[in-house]
């Protein structure tokens, strides 16, 4: 069996925002790279996967050249290729599941994994677009995989608890903290992976259906207030919550 798994290069979320002189995109310069962290444990569930029925990993990334990068982080733990959509720019989640869809459907790959959201947008919806284009079915927030012969069970959180869903192949599943716990890659591993293929190619023209108007750095937040140690404050905190925070 083929399993996908698709992954994004986005910017550290220790990194410090810059708005960019066009003011709909952030400022590249200074900004480190990473993986997106749902991302490794789509990969993670993906080698696992490999590792109990047996096939190959495909590693699909849509981006600039610098997406190589994380494309070889993957190869690094373990899968066994890459590709690479290219494409440079910004594109919204339609956009991104259209040229993901393709790629999936041109690999042949049954089963997909990919983390539930991107730490960059976080619109947490693309692993679900692709899976309406594919006509596949998906098990979104999955913090519990099993995958018997054609048959999924999966745990998935919902709020205020978590639910246990079946369905089969084919399907995308959407990844979480606390599925497991990647791997690092080893030293073998990492030489393994400079000599394992990246194929690039141009990503399908894509029909974005929303568009960035503007970025803004949210306001600086203020300063807290000490008002009281003990009841006497009370009165005084409920009034400034009404008439100065107007949250009452």
């Amino acid at each position: 069996m083929k399993i996908a798994v698709c992954v994004s290069n986005v910017p550290d979320t220790a990194t410090k925002i810059k708005i960019g002189a066009d003011g709909k995109s952030i400022e590249s310069a200074g900004v480190t790279y990473i993986i997106n962290p749902y991302d490794e444990y789509a990969i993670e569930e993906a080698l696992k996967t490999k590792e109990k029925t047996g096939g190959e990993v495909v590693v699909i990334s849509l981006g600039a050249d610098a997406s190589k990068e994380t494309i070889r982080k993957a190869l690094a733990m373990g899968a066994d290729q890459g590709v690479l959509l290219k494409k440079d720019g910004c594109y919204d989640s339609f956009s991104v599941a259209q040229a993901l869809a393709e790629e999936i459907k041109a690999q042949n790959c049954e089963l997909v994994f990919m983390g539930k959201q991107s730490v960059d947008y976080d619109n947490c919806i693309t692993g679900q677009l692709t899976a309406e284009i594919l006509g596949y079915n998906c098990i979104s927030v999955v913090v519990n995989f099993k995958l018997e012969g054609n048959k999924i069970t999966a745990e998935r959180e919902i709020e205020g608890g978590r639910e246990v869903v079946e369905t089969e192949l084919p399907a995308i599943i959407t990844t979480q903290k606390g599925l497991n716990e990647p791997r690092y890659a080893s030293l073998k591993g990492i030489m393994a992976s400079k000599k394992k293929v990246i194929e690039e190619k141009p990503a399908k023209d894509m029909s974005d259906l929303t568009e960035i108007i503007r970025l803004t750095i949210p306001s600086a937040k203020q300063p807290g207030r000490i008002i009281g140690t003990d009841a006497s404050a009370v009165s005084e905190l409920v009034r400034l919550l009404r008439e100065e925070a107007k949250v009452i």
